[in-house]
């Protein structure tokens, strides 16, 4: 995608958890069916594989580097350089296979007559946190994430507000007062990435934003088995 793609694509950003609460409506449905012909576990694995392609892998490419960065010990320029290496280390590996594990896992929890509305309600806050982190965050450096932070802190509260908007009502809609809690946590997820990443990075980085989403998703949908179990 060239410099006015992303500037456009950066410009519907207030919308991005209405466009990953479709995208966890067709993971959802994909899930339900399979879980009527395979066991749970597969059917939850297929179901994060095709959230993860649907988002063309590049947040989780982001997740992998986000790991592989805060693992380096160094100065910031030099934790940016690491994100930046093609290889994933370490670091990467084991975050990503935490997350993306966990995740797969707890899909695969959900009983069937919320697998739809908890997979619309987690997806849409992890667009939400990456909209939540390019409003509250800075740019670590001049890139692709700037574009997106930019566009974010321009008329920020109008933005903001409407995302806010968007999230709640489709929590509401979703798993009705439960669905809150789940942005709770999306929300205090985010924060906690943008300080991390504030610290080790000196601000927030387009690897910072897809990590924020992975990262987000595997909380909402730990929260949505929490909301299941106390029920």
């Amino acid at each position: 995608m060239d410099r006015d793609g992303i500037a456009q694509a950066a410009s519907y950003m207030p919308i991005f958890p209405l466009i990953s609460a479709a995208t966890g409506l067709v993971a959802g449905a994909v899930v339900w069916i399979l879980q009527l012909v395979l066991p749970q576990l597969v059917a939850g694995t297929i179901g994060l594989g095709m959230l993860i392609l649907i988002n063309g892998c590049q947040h989780v490419d982001g997740l992998l580097d986000f790991g592989d960065g805060i693992m380096f010990h160094g100065s910031p320029s030099g934790k940016l350089r690491v994100m930046r290496d093609p290889t994933t280390g370490a670091g990467g590996l084991s975050l990503g296979l935490v997350i993306l594990a966990t995740a797969a896992f707890s899909i695969a929890a959900i009983p069937a007559r919320l697998i739809v509305p908890g997979l619309i309600a987690s997806e849409s806050a992890a667009g939400f946190s990456m909209v939540l982190a390019a409003a509250t965050g800075k740019s670590a450096h001049k890139g692709m994430n700037s574009i997106f932070v930019e566009a974010m802190h321009h008329k920020r509260a109008l933005r903001l507000g409407l995302s806010c908007v968007i999230i709640l009502a489709i929590s509401l809609l979703s798993l009705r007062y439960d669905g809150v809690l789940v942005v709770i946590g999306a929300t205090f997820t985010t924060l906690a990435m943008v300080i991390v990443s504030n610290r080790h990075f000196g601000g927030v980085t387009g690897d910072v934003l897809g990590a924020t989403n992975e990262i987000s998703r595997t909380i909402s949908l730990i929260l949505v088995l929490v909301v299941l179990k106390w029920a």
